[in-house]
């Protein structure tokens, strides 16, 4: 009888220390009560159509999220873009593109502007969205998320030009922030993608 008392004592203290251990792991709010992780599935954004895109739906798939622009320097870049793009698109990896006109009026477009754009020039078949802002107080949610540690998980991150590349890992987590100057087809990218 004795030996089953002990038993279940220690049952019972190691699962404590367990459950202890798992709490302590858990990020907590204000109130200590459990908050859920942040993923990017949980936005809902315009594509260039005005349809709703949602990011859950990408659930299990490497995305990359750029913010565009069709009057810079950097905007040959759209052309890597589609070449990985439509390489690794079957492979579980997405590119969701954002428009921004917060870095010297280079996206001055309206959004039928900007569609036409990227299909006359540069073939873009992946999804594009509605034009919103990167930086500011009017910055889109979305990229309060990308920039945001308390939100992101990851770390703290300013978009510094046009073609700002963001890198979601397959949970929806932010995983790397990659400079505009990277092209998209540079080695450590291609790594992550087929990683």
């Amino acid at each position: 009888m004795k030996n089953l008392l002990f038993l279940t004592c220690s049952i019972m203290f190691l699962l404590s220390c367990q459950n202890q251990a798992q709490t302590k792991k858990t990020k907590l709010n204000k109130n200590n009560t459990v908050m859920a992780k942040e993923t990017i599935y949980q936005f809902k954004v315009e594509d260039l159509s005005g349809n709703i895109f949602d990011f859950a739906s990408l659930k299990g798939k490497k995305v990359m999220i750029v913010n565009t622009a069709s009057k810079c320097g950097l905007t040959p870049q759209y052309k890597d873009l589609e070449a990985i793009y439509k390489e690794y698109k079957d492979k579980g990896f997405v590119i969701v593109g954002f428009p921004a006109n917060n870095f010297a009026s280079q996206e001055p477009g309206t959004n039928e502007e900007i569609a036409t754009f990227c299909q006359l020039n540069y073939g873009v078949t992946f999804p594009m969205m509605d034009k919103v802002s990167v930086k500011g107080d009017d910055m889109a949610a979305i990229y309060q998320f990308l920039t945001q540690k308390s939100k992101n998980g990851l770390q703290d991150s300013t978009v510094e030009w046009n073609f700002q590349k963001y890198l979601i890992n397959e949970k929806g987590e932010l995983e790397k922030v990659i400079s505009p100057k990277t092209l998209p087809t540079d080695p450590s990218i291609i790594s992550w993608i087929k990683a």
